[in-house]
């Protein structure tokens, strides 16, 4: 039974291919030496007996292991779109990723220290809560980059959105459809809920109006607690710091029996895919994850093919305009 299941070797492949082993080792590693019916027989050897090559042996022999570790929290549905963009970043590079879940009972310093543990030769750590001389410690070990927050030192790279800009599409999209009682349901203490806090103050007042912040989390059950404030204000638009707060934002005025958007408009951040169900369609800043990830891939591979100092590389985010804003309601 235990040899039904035995992983297939280069051995195994030459005494199918009746070749010897070093050749097969030549067709498999891709190398001249080997003539193109020697490299059908043993291509076709190896597919019959399932026999794949162990890349990562090879790569460990060769001193490189070309891993990318990414840090990524399950919580945050984005960040499994950032995943998945920076698998095919890595891929077109040459490279692969490793990840590291940060769950409640697994630590951010846990999942980083895993990713070092396997031999990742860059980090990509998506919205890191670590603190800088935390992250600076890292970076003199590997590359580090920062993805999704730019407050990280001048050692380690970051790649992020412009989170200023965003807020202020939200503003602006939303004055336009002649709104004036605008609030913002903020993040709390999440990765960048301070600067678009602060750049929705900044916006309202630019435009000679009152800016309302309400206090809110990155989570669904954030958005709906600050309904209980947030119908004190009587707003007719909300900007929310992202697309989870925003959905939980629409089941509260929902419940109190105000429309979306006749009622009260809603604005979102991330564009994620909560954003675009069929349901739901909500209007959203978009951080463009695909770009976003594959920026932070090219920086990472940028740092360990070459001699570049750490960078910190800024995306211009776009407003998705969808059904959960409208104009203004006029009064009677």
């Amino acid at each position: 039974m235990a040899e039904q299941h035995r992983r297939p070797t280069l051995m195994d492949v030459a005494a199918a291919a009746g070749v010897s082993r070093a050749l097969v080792s030549i067709v498999m590693r891709g190398a001249p030496g080997a003539s193109e019916s020697t490299r059908q027989k043993v291509l076709e050897a190896a597919e019959q007996l399932g026999y794949r090559p162990d890349s990562r042996a090879r790569l460990l022999r060769s001193s490189r292991t070309k891993l990318l570790g990414v840090s990524f929290s399950i919580s945050h549905p984005f960040h499994a779109e950032l995943v998945d963009a920076a698998y095919g970043g890595a891929e077109s590079r040459g490279y692969d990723i490793a990840l590291s879940a940060v769950t409640s009972g697994r630590s951010e310093a846990s999942g980083v220290q895993s990713l070092l543990d396997l031999g990742c030769e860059a980090l990509i750590l998506i919205s890191p809560t670590l603190k800088e001389d935390e992250l600076t410690g890292y970076a003199r070990r590997v590359p580090v980059v920062s993805l999704l927050r730019d407050d990280v030192g001048q050692a380690v790279d970051s790649v992020s959105s412009d989170d200023h800009a965003g807020i202020r599409l939200a503003v602006e999209h939303l004055a336009a459809l002649g709104h004036q009682k605008i609030v913002h349901v903020d993040g709390g203490t999440a990765v960048s809920a301070a600067p678009r806090r602060a750049e929705f103050n900044r916006e309202m007042e630019r435009r000679g109006l009152e800016p309302r912040v309400i206090p809110g989390g990155p989570y669904e059950e954030d958005g709906l607690r600050a309904c209980e404030l947030l119908r004190a204000e009587c707003p007719t638009a909300v900007v929310a710091f992202n697309d989870r707060t925003a959905l939980g934002v629409m089941e509260g005025l929902r419940a109190a029996g105000l429309r979306v958007p006749a009622d009260v408009s809603v604005v979102g951040y991330d564009d994620s895919q909560f954003a675009r169900l069929s349901y739901v369609q909500l209007t959203s800043v978009s951080q463009d994850a695909p770009l976003l990830a594959e920026a932070a891939v090219d920086v990472a591979v940028g740092r360990l093919e070459g001699e570049q100092p750490p960078s910190h590389v800024i995306r211009t985010p776009h407003l998705v305009v969808r059904t959960t804003t409208a104009p203004a309601a006029t009064n009677p």
